[in-house]
């Protein structure tokens, strides 16, 4: 079923289809759910929706296999049709109606970045930052496998979704902060001017998917992830294959991240597509 925003429940709505890099070779499977378009409805073990938390627009709700830890249950955006800023949020903070849905589908490259997060051993004391999170897919994963993790974004509704998919997949409160790039932070801060916690503090594990979207000639990206990283951080961000990739390599390198890449690129097969991308890894060059 799917939260319409009006009070009322409904079935199998027909929406743009996406399909992440599923398949034994990505450590990602979709369970129960055959395509993203539409769901056959939500997991025995969820709770019921609760209306209030997401209104003005349609969302669905999939079982996510990710290989190493048990199946998420994910509440995401319908379509890239759906849109409510009643109160202007997303607008003051420079988020369209066209780049408003973005943050609640589930992407591929999101899906990789999840996958190599499980295969990640759990450190004791190691904190752990998703910065653009989206969804939080990998940091459900981290955070379910035991992991010290802090999912940050700037979207005024990320944090809701968050909420909701903890509570579908019965795990603990995790940590949400508010983290905006593009905005200058003061270290030691930890509130911005409309109250909103906001990322603080330093971190042993960096991790992003599909950040290079946009040129970003200030390098506000590389100083954010360069004012949190811990002196033997490291840096990960899955990027496919977008053409800014080269300016933010450049431009952590300034910053003192030495990098290396794996391929992550897969063939299509059955109804899933083909991906074509890489996970960059940063560290200090003395780290």
């Amino acid at each position: 079923m799917e939260w319409d925003g009006a009070g009322r429940d409904r079935d199998k709505h027909e929406g743009r289809s996406f399909r992440p890099p599923y398949g034994e070779e990505s450590g990602i499977t979709r369970s129960q759910i055959p395509k993203l378009a539409h769901t056959d409805g939500p997991s025995s073990r969820a709770a019921p929706l609760r209306a209030s938390l997401m209104p003005g627009y349609l969302t669905k709700q999939e079982n996510i296999a990710v290989a190493g830890v048990e199946d998420l249950i994910i509440r995401s955006l319908l379509d890239l049709q759906q849109f409510s800023d009643p109160t202007g949020d997303a607008e003051r903070i420079g988020i369209s109606s066209a780049m408003w849905p973005l943050f609640g589908m589930l992407w591929p490259s999101g899906a990789h970045l999840a996958a190599r997060l499980a295969l990640r051993p759990v450190l004791v004391g190691e904190r752990i930052l998703e910065i653009g999170c989206g969804l939080a897919l990998a940091s459900l994963v981290g955070h379910r496998r035991g992991a010290d993790v802090t999912a940050s974004d700037c979207h005024p509704l990320t944090g809701d979704f968050l909420k909701e998919n903890l509570r579908l997949n019965h795990l603990p409160p995790m940590k949400y902060r508010h983290g905006n790039w593009s905005i200058p932070e003061l270290e030691d801060t930890l509130k911005d001017d409309a109250g909103r916690r906001i990322v603080d503090g330093r971190f042993d594990l960096i991790m992003g998917s599909d950040l290079l979207y946009e040129r970003d000639a200030n390098a506000t990206l590389a100083a954010f992830i360069g004012l949190h990283a811990s002196p033997a951080a490291e840096v990960w961000i899955v990027d496919p294959d977008r053409g800014n990739r080269a300016a933010f390599n450049r431009q952590m390198g300034e910053r003192g991240f030495q990098m290396r890449e794996e391929r992550l690129d897969r063939i299509a097969f059955d109804d899933t597509a083909a991906y074509k991308g890489r996970l960059l890894i940063y560290r200090f060059n003395d780290a």
